[in-house]
Parts: C-alpha cells; structure tokens; sequence
C-alpha cells in the first residue's frame, strides 16, 4: 500500500542485502575445508562487518519526520496465496537492524578463542542468526515475518545444544519447545486474521481493518503465547535462565541483545495496532504481570551464586520495565520500553560478554570462585564498573533516562504500578553492586590471582558497549527522534477507539440530559 510506505530512496535493495549478505556468507564458509579454521573466523569477522557498514545508511538516510515505512521492497513471492516478499522499516524497527549488525560482529570477536570445535559450523550459526534476526524486524508480510520467526530456532538450538555447557541439551530442548509452543499459537492467529481480512498477509493492510473484539480478545491471547515467551514474561520465563547458562558466550548474548526483544517488538507491531481494543482491555493484566516480573526477577537475583545465571533473571526483570512501558499506553512509557529495549540489549550483552572474558580464564562461573579481580585486572574492572552502573541505571548512562521514562510512564498509568516498578529498580541495585564487590572487591582468591587482564581484541569488543552506553546516557535524542513519530502513530490507532468511545458516552449523556 503505496500511501502507508517510502519507497527505496537508496537506488538498491539494502534491506535484502542486509538479510541475505550473512546467509551468502554463511553458504561462502560451507566451502571451506574444516580444519582451516582461522579462515573460517575471518570470514564470519568479515561478512558481519561488511553487514554493520551496510547498516549505517539506514541510520544516516532515515527520515525522521514521518511515521511511514521506508527503504521499502515489495515482489510477488506465492500469488496463489497472496503472500508478497515485502520489506520496510520504521521508526521502532530501524534501531535493532542496527543492534543486530554490531552486536554479530562482537559475537564473532568474543568467540575468537573460546571455540574450539566445530568452528565452521559455529560462525555458519552466528551468521544464519544474523540474516533471521534482520528478516523478523524488516518483514511486512505476516508469513514471510513468521519464516524468520522460527528461522531463528535451528541456529540458536545448535549454539545451545553443540557448544553449550553440561546440560546444554536440557536447555536447548527447552528454550525450543517454549518458543515453538508459543508460535504455533500464533500462526493460528495470523491464519484467523488471514481469512478474516480477505486473505491478505500484508501487515500494513490488515491494521487498516476492525475486528469485533471477541475475535481481537483470542488473537490477543494467541499472540501473547509466542511474544510473551519471547520476551519472557512471568510465568513463562522459565526457559531463559537455563539457556543463558548453558549457552557459549556468543549465545548468550544474542539471546539478551537482540532475540528476547522480539517478543516486546512483537507486542509493538501486532498486537498494539492489529488488537488495540483488546489491548487495552488487557493493559491491567500486562501491567500486573509486568511489575511481578520486576520485582521477582530482581529478588531471584539475590540469591544466585552463578553468574550468568544471575545476569540472567536480571534480563527477566529489566524486560519488565519495557512490557510496562509500552502497556502504559502514553508517549514517555512507550518510548521509555522501546528505548530500554535497546539500552538492555547494549548493557545485558556487555555483561555476558565479559562474563565470557574472564570464563575464558578461570573456566568458573561461580561467584564464590572470584574475589579481587580488580586487583589483578583493573581494566577489566573498570569496563564491569560502567556496565553495572548503566545496569543500576546511573544518570549520564542509558539505564538512567529508558527507566526514567518508564517509570513516569507508569506513574501516568497505574501509580501503584510506578511505585512497584520503582522498588525494582532499588532491589537492582543492591543485587548489582554486591556482585561487584563480592568479584572485584573483598581478598584475593587464589584462582584469579595470576589472572591477565583483557587483551586488545576483548577491549574493541567492550569499547562499542561502552561508548554506546554514555551516548545514549548523554543525548538519548540521537535515538528517541527515530521512534517518536512512529510512536505517536500507534498510540493514535491503539487509543482511537478508546476515545471514541468516550464520545459515544458523551453523546448518550447529553441525550439523557
């Protein structure tokens, strides 16, 4: 639909490009014998770089003055379905392309040395990853969206399941089964809402239809089922600390940077506009479970002795504060979610990456294990340092302002909701700044004492972390002017009906009087 999208303004499809550039590279490493595995390394670095580079145009070309889809590609994929091969990117959706292309390369960095088996196959995964990561935020037809969907399940289950840890088939079955579970619910939602719109994939045509809101109350639950997983929600959040625990560094941080934000992105592009009647009848519910995931997360954190594990449950709160956020339903809350979606996959990611760091070293997660780290490697300490206190949310870093707006989004909601998100955020930080002091403060454990501090390839992997961190802390307006218009867009469509009802009463009460 012409008037709903911004052609492709760049002269070439960069959209298909970015998908299917780490897929060709992918294929490329297939080709090569496997013991050459510095080859292999190189050209997983290579193609994920080329991918960020061909990223940066989105970010300088975009248009932040509408709320339309730009860089747009439409082509005829199965007519006797009508279902299109239809790309575009918004305001909401522009930002994690982007968090995507960096946080690959940074995969691919920290897994340098770490990987010692089946190499090839390794960064044949991280690359697949990356293609299905951008199809799912770029895609405008719902099918060729839920082919990326669960594209990204193979890739992700063999970082788990081949280069976990002891009970990595565990958690792999797990974090599958959860996550099909879920999107199998969804589909049935998406064929609903396909035979009920006149057969049409087309998602930017189907938010120009109305549901009764019966129909919109089921598919609001069948959608829930795959994004509230995704995200993970309490109580479905059960998968992810086993998974972030016995997956490779690398796979955990592209759970916490990029996949678990598929599920709030989900809610954001469907639910919301698709469902906005529903979704306001359910804002009560989301936001109860919301705060339960803020303050439980938090209050699990203390008593955990691994520490990815702890890191971990500290995702299930933090991604409390972005469901509460975008179901305040006003402009700071939505913003603050959409903003914090970002900042916990910069923060989060950062974490396990120098969790993965110093694993390299001592092979121990244990927190017990560790106790003046600071003393022998204080780079080290200083980069875990600014990551827990964008973590706590410090002003002048980016935990700060997303929570901030969070928080005052939530107030505007449901005060008792801004209350208890509020607690959350004290809670983490005590968890937070214990943990500092129990690894990098207190005497030093032997197991740690001959310990060298990080090398130049692990600070270029932490030095994007960390001035991304402070940029967004310092003028987080470089990122919420990509959003705004679109935000302001979905709130009008998800609250139009609302305020027509409100008129109808009105209307009826004057004709009472």
């Amino acid at each position: 639909m012409m008037e709903q999208v911004i052609m492709n303004k760049l002269g070439f499809p960069i959209l298909s490009t970015l998908i299917f550039l780490p897929i060709a590279g992918a294929a490329l490493l297939l080709l090569i014998p496997r013991a050459k595995e510095s080859l292999a390394k190189w050209v997983g670095l290579l193609v994920s770089i080329a991918a960020f580079i061909l990223s940066i145009p989105l970010f300088t070309n975009f248009d932040k003055s509408t709320h339309l889809m730009q860089f747009a590609e439409r082509h005829a994929w199965i007519p006797s379905w009508n279902i299109t091969y239809y790309l575009g990117l918004d305001g909401i959706s522009v930002l994690f392309v982007l968090l995507s292309t960096l946080i690959t390369i940074l995969c691919v960095l920290i897994s340098w040395n770490s990987i010692k088996t089946k190499v090839k196959e390794f960064y044949i995964s991280i690359l697949i990853m990356e293609g299905a990561m951008i199809g799912v935020f770029c895609s405008l037809d719902f099918m060729l969206f839920y082919l990326f969907w669960e594209a990204m399940l193979i890739p992700m289950y063999l970082l788990i399941g081949v280069w976990g840890g002891p009970n990595r088939i565990y958690a792999a079955v797990k974090f599958f089964l959860y996550t099909l579970v879920g999107s199998v619910l969804m589909l049935v939602g998406i064929i609903v809402l396909y035979f009920y719109a006149g057969r049409t994939f087309d998602i930017l045509e189907l938010m120009t239809k109305t549901y009764p809101y019966q129909m919109q109350f089921w598919l609001f639950w069948a959608f829930f089922a795959a994004f509230a997983v995704k995200v993970p929600m309490f109580p479905v959040h059960t998968w992810l600390p086993d998974a972030h625990t016995e997956a490779p560094t690398a796979g955990s941080v592209i759970l916490a940077a990029v996949l678990i934000k598929m599920g709030a992105y989900g809610f954001l592009r469907f639910s919301l506009p698709l469902l906005p009647e529903a979704s306001r009848a359910m804002t009560p519910v989301m936001l109860t479970l919301s705060v339960i995931a803020i303050i439980y997360g938090a209050v699990i954190c203390l008593a955990q002795t691994d520490l990815k594990r702890l890191i971990a449950y500290s995702s299930v709160s933090h991604m409390g504060f972005v469901t509460l956020g975008i179901f305040a339903l006003n402009l700071q809350g939505m913003e603050g979610g959409i903003l914090q979606m970002i900042n916990h996959g910069v923060v989060t990611g950062a974490l396990f990456l120098s969790v993965g760091a110093i694993y390299d070293r001592t092979h121990t997660r244990q927190i017990a294990d560790y106790g003046g780290v600071a003393s022998v490697m204080p780079v080290y300490a200083t980069a875990f340092m600014i990551f827990t206190l964008a973590s706590i949310g410090l002003p002048a870093t980016n935990g700060f302002i997303g929570e901030f707006l969070i928080i005052l989004g939530g107030f505007t909601a449901n005060q008792w909701a801004g209350v208890l998100a509020a607690t959350g955020i004290i809670i983490g930080a005590g968890y937070m700044l214990w943990l500092y002091q129990r690894v990098f403060f207190m005497e030093v454990n032997q197991k740690v004492a001959g310990l060298n501090d990080i090398d130049a390839r692990e600070i270029i992997t932490l030095l994007p972390m960390v001035l991304l961190i402070f940029w967004i802390g310092v003028y987080p307006n470089a990122f919420l002017g990509f959003m705004h218009e679109s935000v302001k867009h979905l709130l009008e469509r998800v609250n139009s009906g609302s305020v027509h009802e409100m008129n109808m009463a009105k209307n009826i009460m004057e004709l009472i009087k």
